[in-house]
């Protein structure tokens, strides 16, 4: 039977009740209780509240929350700083970014640094970076740590007298528990909002071009999180971090009650790393998955609901190869763990220690079997799949049939069509200046994904690539086509039309 707590209708409960409702901060209850009627304890202080007048006895549980509330943003407040950056823009200009962040520290260490995202602060030098703390002094941090791949970064400063937030466990969280969003919206720093965890283990989310986040498994809020909460915490009803706001879903750019943050426990293993290492390591198992894989496809595998990571190609000298996986096979299960689809697994597999090797439960020709993999570290993949390309300045201005493409933004109606997967993002080669030759040349209708490992989904996005190349070598592209029935991703060296002429 579920239970509802209606706080216009609830009789009066006194603050301990109330710290045993919200799973609250406990160690007030002693003093809260020889406390006056109209006052809040904080740090052990009496600090009188507006209550009125006729209310001699125990207050309404809603006053009850707002004072619990008021203990956490007095708890969390002085940690909470602003952040604003600056960085060079693609035509020659500056671009400011303006952003939160909290003061934390790893437990047993007494260093205090700032947490953020890591757009915040990209490609910003450290001169250019400032932070503002909660007594007003702005410093600037001696040094940057960055994840990419979870929007994670670590601003270090050398200040006294900074007072560092508590983790807390983001597994611990459930559906439902109530969180304070803390930040600064609009430029207006020490705002805090409260909602609810509305959902976890949010993935595959598009958060733009130029943010290409790895990890996904994002908590999501209704605290109002706006423009500016990048960076700043979620907290708990004990006053700890649980999450580092990160993204909202907006169709007009503000709040619509749709927040996402980065999971406490996934930024404190970052953090970690970052600290110790200066990067964060990541294993690999060399798969290319379906990225569209299904309910309709699950029934041909006999599953009776869209689960697993269906193999679509495994790369050569991989860990995956090296176990035997094959294509087709579906990955049901990841050490112990069922995977929801082939994001889930991807979370899984990067976050996972280097050279461990764990045991997946495949479905092979509808059969259930276990292997062992042994995973290796994926800086050894990157290593193989990318190159430094040597490229040239072109006119931005100029169409792409000047290069000798004609390309068509790829969209859910057009990809079916080439057999790509509706959910794929890229740009469809439509023209070719020559023919194909070699294998691992572009073809016609070929997706180009990435250009020199910078995801493209516009004309404009690959235009404004190639406008910023120096040099007159050839460039990186990642495509995906569709060869012998399977989609398959490939890296070739293309080089543009008017610059094959050149020594």
């Amino acid at each position: 039977m579920s239970r509802c707590i209606r706080v216009w209708t609830q009789p009066a409960v006194p603050l301990a009740g109330l710290a045993i409702l919200l799973g609250g901060i406990q160690a007030v209850q002693g003093a809260a209780e020889s406390a006056p009627a109209a006052s809040v304890i904080v740090d052990a202080e009496i600090v009188p509240v507006s209550v009125p007048a006729e209310i001699n006895g125990p207050l309404p549980v809603a006053v009850e929350m707002g004072r619990h509330f008021a203990r956490i943003a007095h708890l969390v407040t002085p940690s909470l700083v602003h952040i604003q950056s600056q960085r060079a823009g693609r035509n020659g200009g500056t671009v400011e970014e303006t952003g939160s962040g909290v003061l934390m520290r790893i437990p047993g260490s007494d260093e205090v640094f700032a947490v953020t995202n890591q757009h915040v602060v990209s490609g910003a030098k450290l001169n250019d970076v400032s932070i503002k703390l909660f007594d007003g002094r702005v410093v600037r941090p001696y040094d940057k740590l960055e994840d990419l791949d979870t929007d994670v970064a670590v601003l270090k400063v050398r200040e006294k007298g900074l007072q560092a937030a508590a983790w807390g466990d983001s597994d611990a969280l459930d559906i439902g528990h109530l969180v304070l969003a803390m930040g600064s919206p609009f430029g207006l720093s020490k705002s805090i909002t409260s909602g609810i965890i509305s959902a976890k283990g949010r993935r595959s989310l598009k958060l733009g071009s130029s943010r290409d986040v790895l990890n996904q498994d994002f908590l999501q809020t209704d605290a109002a999180i706006n423009p500016g909460n990048s960076g700043g915490p979620l907290i708990d009803m004990s006053g700890r971090v649980v999450g580092i706001n990160t993204a909202i879903a907006s169709s007009s750019g503000g709040n619509e009650g749709i927040g996402f943050s980065i999971p406490s426990n996934l930024v404190q293993q970052v953090v970690r790393q970052l600290m110790s290492s200066g990067r964060v390591q990541r294993s690999y198992l060399g798969v290319v998955l379906d990225e569209d894989f299904n309910a309709e496809k699950a029934r041909k595998y006999a599953l009776d609901r869209s689960r697993g990571a269906r193999v679509v190609q495994v790369l050569p000298s991989s860990p995956a190869a090296s176990a035997g996986l094959r294509p087709d096979d579906i990955v049901l299960s990841f050490d112990g763990l069922d995977i929801e689809d082939e994001s889930h697994l991807i979370h899984l597999v990067s976050l996972t220690e280097v050279n461990r090797t764990v045991r997946l439960q495949i479905l092979r020709a509808g059969k259930r079997e276990t292997i062992s993999v042994r995973l290796t570290d994926r800086t050894q993949l990157d290593k193989q799949s990318s190159a430094p390309p040597e490229q040239r300045m072109i006119d931005p201005e100029l169409p792409t049939q000047n290069v000798g493409l004609t390309l068509h933004q790829v969209d859910a109606d057009l990809a079916p069509q080439v057999g790509l997967a509706e959910s794929t993002q890229g740009l469809l080669v439509m023209s070719l200046a020559e023919p194909a030759g070699a294998n691992r040349e572009l073809r016609l209708y070929d997706c180009i994904t990435e250009v020199a490992r910078t995801p493209v989904t516009s004309v404009d996005e690959f235009s404004a690539i190639l406008s910023q190349q120096s040099n007159h070598g050839p460039l990186l592209l990642k495509i995906r086509r569709v060869e012998d029935g399977r989609t398959v991703e490939r890296l070739i060296l293309w080089q543009p039309q008017d610059a094959r002429s050149s020594p």
